[in-house]
């Protein structure tokens, strides 16, 4: 059976449809691409994201600092207290700068890679309108040579109808097809301006907040000097503070430590109930996400064995952390348990709360709000902190982690 051939007046629109379709997909798999382009930075915009986040972290726990500073003596004199809290923030402001030049430097990137992203998406919508204008001047001569309906009724048979029908029919679609991608196009680029403007905000802020903190720096780090000078100058009657405030230390830690012991020789003797083995369990599977005892503050004294502040030749060695807030605030459980044990020394409360075999304590309370055999639940307050008039208003928690009787590191177990 013969077959049918095509006429040359038919084969020229198909064959320009054809080549038309052709170079459309293959600017499609180009546009495709370029949609892709904006996610090579997703990285470098989370990083952004991290960075805002640990600045605001830093900013935050400066102004808690400051409020803190506040609450000391309203007078130039130096305290331990005032050195250790300029020393923190000193400590917070040199690590909020290093975090704003690294934001800087995100931002500076993730700003070239929006611009590439813009100029490559402009190249291609000016291919797409200049495909489109030929496409229109090309129907626009079809239509002076011959109307859409003569074209139909001209043909030989009705297959040679239903193709040029066909032809028509894609014909109109690839042109709606066009024109969505130059709106498609247009919005992605009006997305990268609009990214490319929030970042360029985003760095003069930046700049802004760091050109501040190295003032603030700079500030603080002259008052640390002038305190050191000061303290140094005092070292006899300051030395003599120490030993007394080691001493208070030691009687604390002996009275803890002989209660725990009594409590654990006791527990040795039965077994742990499957409540206890919970409780244990599941203050185990949270370390290093358990909640501070305190809400808002900052480690003033970490745990273990290091050199004093002010004095080279004196080691401390605590046997938990100090978490030093503002006055009036409140002790609070880390993990739901058991109250054992309240009792008093030197003029301050302490409580031990059992978790299964694991016990936390909180001493150094002005005020208790729990008492013995109390059931207690995570974040639930225990006690007010005392606030010490003698330390220039230190408001500072002393906290400790056992498992059985062995003294655990807090820093190990509470979120960082």
């Amino acid at each position: 059976m013969a077959m049918k051939t095509v006429s040359l007046k038919e084969q020229r629109p198909l064959a320009a449809l054809s080549e038309r379709i052709k170079t459309s997909m293959i600017r499609v798999v180009a546009f495709m691409s370029l949609l892709l382009i904006p996610y090579s930075f997703v990285f470098a915009a989370d990083s952004v994201k991290e960075l805002q986040k640990k600045q605001k972290k830093l900013q935050a726990e400066i102004e808690q600092t400051n409020k803190m500073l506040k609450q000391t003596k309203k007078d130039e004199t130096a305290t331990m207290n005032k050195l250790q809290l300029i020393g923190k923030n000193i400590q917070n402001q040199k690590k909020l700068i290093r975090t704003l030049d690294n934001e800087i430097v995100a931002l500076n990137r993730e700003m070239n890679q929006l611009s590439a992203t813009r100029d490559s998406l402009q190249r291609v919508l000016e291919r797409y309108k200049d495909d489109y204008a030929q496409m229109i001047r090309a129907s626009h001569f079809a239509r002076v040579q011959q109307s859409p309906l003569l074209f139909l009724l001209s043909s030989d048979n009705f297959q040679q109808l239903a193709r040029r029908a066909r032809y028509l029919q894609e014909f109109a679609r690839f042109r709606q097809e066009q024109v969505r991608r130059i709106e498609s196009t247009q919005v992605q680029i009006d997305e990268q301006n609009d990214l490319l403007k929030a970042n360029k905000d985003d760095k003069m802020t930046a700049l802004s907040s760091r050109k501040r903190e190295q003032e603030n720096l700079k500030r603080d780090e002259r008052k640390q000097q002038n305190m050191l000078n000061q303290l140094k100058s005092k070292e006899k009657g300051l030395s003599k503070q120490l030993k007394q405030q080691q001493k208070r230390v030691a009687e604390l830690n002996k009275k803890i430590d002989d209660i725990i012991r009594k409590q654990t020789e006791k527990a040795s003797k039965t077994t742990l109930t499957k409540e206890q083995k919970l409780l244990a369990g599941g203050f185990e599977a949270n370390k290093g996400r358990l909640p501070w005892p305190i809400e808002k503050g900052m480690i003033s004294g970490h745990y273990g064995k290091q050199q004093h502040p002010v004095y080279s030749q004196v080691t401390i060695d605590n046997k938990g952390v100090y978490l030093q807030t503002t006055a009036g605030s409140k002790a609070r459980a880390v993990y739901k348990g058991e109250v054992t044990s309240c009792f008093l020394v030197a003029n301050t409360y302490a409580v031990i709360i059992q978790h299964g075999n694991y016990r936390t304590v909180y001493s150094n309370l002005s005020k208790l709000n729990v008492k013995q055999g109390d059931k207690v639940d995570t974040k639930q307050i225990i006690g007010t902190i005392f606030t010490d008039p003698e330390q220039d208003q230190k408001t500072e928690l002393y906290f400790q982690i056992y498992k059985d009787r062995n003294i655990l590191n807090p820093e190990l177990w509470i979120a960082k």
